[in-house]
């Protein structure tokens, strides 16, 4: 099982995104917890790491597991989820190529634990 903290930050009903350089599929912002890491440092670090924004005053969202995009079958990530708010501008950087708003529309783009977000989030009227 692949341990990652996600940022849900949805605006307008789009809910942003980021593709790494080399890639074709779009991920939630965030990333693996390093040894000893709570969720929350986890999430500032990878967001700040990846967004160069600051994430204020994490709230769990909730946790969605499915099989892990690019892995050997039965292989499954687990997406632990929070919605912040921020401070910053936000901005691609290292591994991350490009940030982008996308909406449901946009499902077919994103790994599979992604598209059960997507779904939810779409279910609930929050994602257009």
């Amino acid at each position: 099982m692949i341990d990652k903290i996600a940022w849900i930050h949805l605006e307008s009903g789009k809910i942003l995104s980021t593709r790494s350089r080399g890639k074709h599929v779009y991920y939630l912002p965030g990333g693996k917890r390093e040894p000893g890491e709570t969720d929350r440092r986890t999430l500032a670090r990878e967001i700040e790491e990846e967004l160069t924004v600051t994430v204020a005053d994490p709230v769990y969202f909730g946790a969605f597991e499915a099989q892990a995009h690019g892995h050997a079958p039965g292989v499954t990530v687990r997406m632990t989820c929070y919605t912040a708010d921020y401070q910053g501008t936000l901005a691609p950087a290292n591994e991350i190529e490009e940030v982008a708003w996308l909406t449901y529309a946009d499902r077919d783009r994103v790994s599979p634990v992604d598209k059960l977000i997507f779904d939810h989030l779409h279910g609930k009227g929050s994602l257009r």
